[in-house]
């Protein structure tokens, strides 16, 4: 998914203000992605979603210490275990369709190797179905894509009860006041919340 252009930056200007204007555009995208993801087969979505969230806990991480409020970390906690679970979500949704691949091989191989052993017969005897060459392959395969499909649908369960904790809690509007807030500057050396513009002696 291609980043959403963050307009206004100034290469002049003071490095949190660049980073709010980055930082907002960040959280809208991520908001941007619901109501969608709330229907589960909505897999596009939800990657996106995921990346998102990445990009908006990266840049947190990096800055929220240096250049905004104290819940600038919290949030890219909460952004860190969006992107967890969704990436849980996003390894079953791209392994499923590999073990449905797997199985419509092994599956059309022993349908195959089944009418080689009906030769010339008018009809087929269900007893010539016992010891296909695949049968615990298939057994095997059909065991793994079931605990796949249960498992996405445990952790997307955990994704909305996640999501919808996300928005009960406000994290959305309280990190965008603490964007617009600044921290005291580290060193006297920098009263202009701490701009490049001071140098050591």
């Amino acid at each position: 998914m291609k980043a959403r252009k963050v307009v206004g930056l100034d290469p002049q200007g003071r490095l949190a203000d660049n980073v709010e204007r980055i930082a907002r555009a960040r959280l809208e995208e991520l908001q941007g992605f619901a109501p969608a993801v709330l229907d589960a087969s909505e897999v596009t979505a939800l990657h996106d979603m995921r990346i998102a969230a990445k990009r908006l806990r990266y840049l947190l991480e990096a800055t929220a210490e240096t250049c905004f409020g104290d819940y600038a970390r919290t949030a890219a906690k909460r952004a860190r275990d969006l992107q967890e679970v969704i990436g849980e979500i996003h390894d079953c949704d791209v392994a499923i369709p590999r073990v449905e691949r797997a199985l419509e091989a092994i599956e059309a191989a022993d349908e195959a190797a089944l009418f080689g052993r009906a030769e010339d017969a008018a009809d087929l005897d269900p007893r010539r179905a016992g010891d296909l060459p695949h049968a615990d392959e298939h057994r095997g395969l059909i065991t793994l894509l079931i605990y796949l499909r249960a498992r996405r649908r445990v952790l997307y369960r955990e994704f909305l009860g996640a999501w919808r904790a996300w928005e009960r809690d406000g994290v959305r509007p309280r990190l965008l006041y603490a964007l617009a807030e600044r921290p005291e500057p580290i060193t006297r050396r920098s009263p202009d919340d701490n701009d490049s513009g001071s140098t050591a002696a």
